[in-house]
């Protein structure tokens, strides 16, 4: 099966707070994770991360970096390919729900444990050192 170009959006705030969406639909409906999805056709990946970001919570944002790379199942076949990007926001922006967020929020990484989390999501930001490790 073919790989499926995709994108995350790693959002923090001036207080160290992380950015998550609730995801509406699969894979990991339910479940918070970072804002992203698949890259459209002729479309760069930081373009894509940006728009995805904008789509699911009203915020615009800027490529700092590229973090990293994971690969995950598809439920319908294939593989998603995921490229995280760093990506920085104005101070004191609200994330509003939207497209197919369910909720979008800022976390505390003190608060991560005590949240329903995509597969793997904590471990590759701790993998990435952009979170510390839990304890």
């Amino acid at each position: 099966m073919a790989d499926i170009p995709c994108v995350g959006a790693v959002v923090r705030d001036e207080a160290g707070r992380l950015l998550l969406v609730r995801r509406a639909n699969p894979p990991a409906q339910g479940r918070w994770s970072i804002p992203g999805g698949r890259v459209e056709a002729g479309e760069s990946h930081e373009d894509a991360v940006v728009r995805e970001l904008l789509e699911e919570t009203g915020l615009a944002g800027r490529v700092v970096r590229e973090v990293g790379t994971v690969r995950r199942d598809a439920p319908a076949g294939g593989t998603y390919v995921i490229r995280d990007f760093l990506v920085a926001v104005d101070a004191g922006t609200t994330p509003i729900a939207g497209d197919d967020a369910a909720d979008a929020a800022w976390f505390a990484v003190d608060e991560l444990d005590g949240i329903d989390t995509s597969d793997g999501l904590l471990d590759a930001l701790v993998h990435w050192g952009l979170i510390e490790p839990r304890a």
